[in-house]
């Protein structure tokens, strides 16, 4: 005679169903009609209650709690991080390609107008002496006439310095940076002389790039850390669709987020608004799978209720 049906619990998804086993074999499996589960019955050997549960209370460990499947989070998390992988490596090959095209040889005129700020206002510098540092190291100088114009052809690329001088009034120091990607301030340059001692002088800067170099340089060390952050996060993306594995999205959405950082700690951001915007991308889908990922971990290291 077949055993009498049993009330059983999907450990995958939760759900309640009931199967009626045969007398043998002792170990038989029912799907679940929700989620297809096989679900494990151990048909007893002796007549109830001698292996009822009511007999020896606590007997039985309780399952853990069901928990909703959580693909449809990873495939979600493993999407994101391929798009930043790809973000990354984009952005980085533009950043590659800007360093070579600065790196090309070029050459500019630097030109403006000094003025004499005196009285509230300002009228042009008469006999203001300008000389020009540019980025090997040459040094030219030019004297201003009745107009202040200042102008000096065939300036290298990279970065020049502005010194500019009068009887009576404060030196000031203008550096500033020219090339064929970025362009700091070359022409229509403005530059005011206040009145007071030599020992006044100011330094103004319109860049945070001083040299050539140092500018290809940056692009250089941006393009490597993005190449960095798409490793990590193709990695990542490809463990994240395997295997269950939240630790390594965060890490993952942690490289995204590291993204946006580094492009503003650079100061590349303004100058190149197409990096800016991939980089925010970026930030943004690894805030998204960073957040994903963390909460699951938070939720696995609760501990589990007893029934």
């Amino acid at each position: 005679m077949a055993a009498p049906s049993v009330a059983l619990r999907c450990p995958a998804c939760g759900a309640d169903l009931r199967a009626s086993p045969a007398p043998a074999p002792p170990t038989q499996w029912f799907p679940c009609p929700h989620c297809g589960t096989p679900v494990p019955v151990v048909v007893p050997r002796e007549l109830p209650p001698l292996y009822a549960w009511e007999v020896v209370p606590g007997l039985y460990p309780p399952l853990p709690v069901p928990r909703p499947r959580r693909w449809p989070v990873r495939k979600l998390v493993a999407i994101s991080l391929a798009l930043i992988a790809g973000l990354a490596v984009a952005v980085a090959g533009v950043l590659v390609a800007e360093g070579f095209r600065a790196a090309a040889p070029a050459s500019y005129t630097v030109s403006g107008t000094i003025v004499d700020l005196v009285g509230g206002g300002s009228v042009p510098a008469h006999g203001a002496v300008v000389a020009l540092t540019d980025d090997p190291g040459q040094v030219r100088s030019v004297t201003t006439g009745p107009s202040g114009a200042f102008s000096f052809p065939d300036v290298p690329s990279g970065g020049f310095t502005l010194n500019v001088t009068q009887t009576g009034f404060a030196p000031i120091n203008v550096s500033s940076f020219v090339s064929p990607v970025y362009d700091a301030g070359s022409r229509g340059l403005t530059i005011g002389l206040a009145a007071g001692p030599v020992s006044n002088g100011t330094n103004v800067s319109l860049s945070p790039f001083p040299d050539l170099e140092t500018f290809v340089a940056y692009l250089g060390g941006e393009a490597a850390l993005l190449g960095l952050i798409a490793a990590v996060t193709a990695i990542a993306a490809v463990v994240t669709i395997r295997s269950d594995r939240p630790a390594v999205g965060v890490v993952g959405g942690a490289a995204g987020l590291a993204a946006p950082i580094t492009v503003l700690f650079l100061s590349l951001g303004t100058i190149f608004p197409i990096v800016a915007a991939g980089a925010a991308a970026a930030g943004a889908l690894g805030t998204f799978a960073l957040t994903l990922r963390a909460s699951e971990v938070g939720l696995a290291s609760e501990p589990v209720p007893h029934a």
